[in-house]
């Protein structure tokens, strides 16, 4: 039997090789222009590694499209239900913290709904992304300190934050209780800028 985790390998994979193609990227030029590796692009072709959020954002960047593209998620053209649980998770610690992906739309320029929560003391940091990527983000439970270049902002539950997130950000749980929030990413579509996630 195949596990979630294997299917996930496979299908990122098998994206991989079919959107490298479809761009008409060699190996060396997607490397170039994801700052990723040639060594670790092939482990990833050939399904013999599990890459970090990081690694799979910079290639989905890089060829334009979602992470939901790579992942090969089914979308529906008109109602697509996601129950709790079913998620794709991305990334997860010892303590409790992790996140998401709920839902993604490539059809009118990549779109992602992620679930966050992050324990006390916990935090997720992003690089840049291109411009023109967007992000907002709705804190159910807790008080999200969130950083945007130098900036700090405190969102408290109930509240929510819109920014610009081509520099670094990252989110921080600086308080004593858990912080969940909901994100959405909104991403330039292909042929325009490239896209952006956060990373782990």
């Amino acid at each position: 039997m195949v596990s979630d985790f294997q299917q996930l390998t496979q299908a990122l994979a098998r994206n991989l090789r079919h959107w490298r193609g479809e761009r008409g990227f060699t190996l060396d030029a997607l490397a170039a222009r994801a700052g990723v590796s040639r060594g670790m692009i092939i482990q990833i072709e050939q399904a013999r590694t599990n890459p970090s959020v990081g690694t799979t954002v910079k290639l989905a960047d890089a060829l334009g499209v979602s992470i939901t593209t790579l992942l090969d998620r089914d979308r529906t053209p008109r109602v697509h239900v996601v129950l709790p649980g079913q998620g794709v998770r991305m990334w997860a610690t010892e303590a409790g913290s992790g996140a998401s992906m709920l839902l993604g739309d490539d059809r009118r320029g990549p779109v992602e709904m992620w679930s966050y929560r992050l324990e006390p003391g916990e935090g997720a940091d992003s690089d840049p992304h291109p411009a023109g990527t967007f992000e907002m983000l709705h804190v159910t439970a807790g008080q999200l300190t969130l950083l945007v270049a130098d900036e700090r902002y405190a969102v408290p539950a109930g509240g929510a934050v819109s920014f610009e997130a081509d520099t670094p950000h990252a989110y921080r749980n600086e308080g004593e209780e858990p912080v969940e929030m909901t994100l959405a990413v909104s991403i330039p579509p292909v042929g325009g800028a490239a896209t952006g996630r956060e990373s782990q």
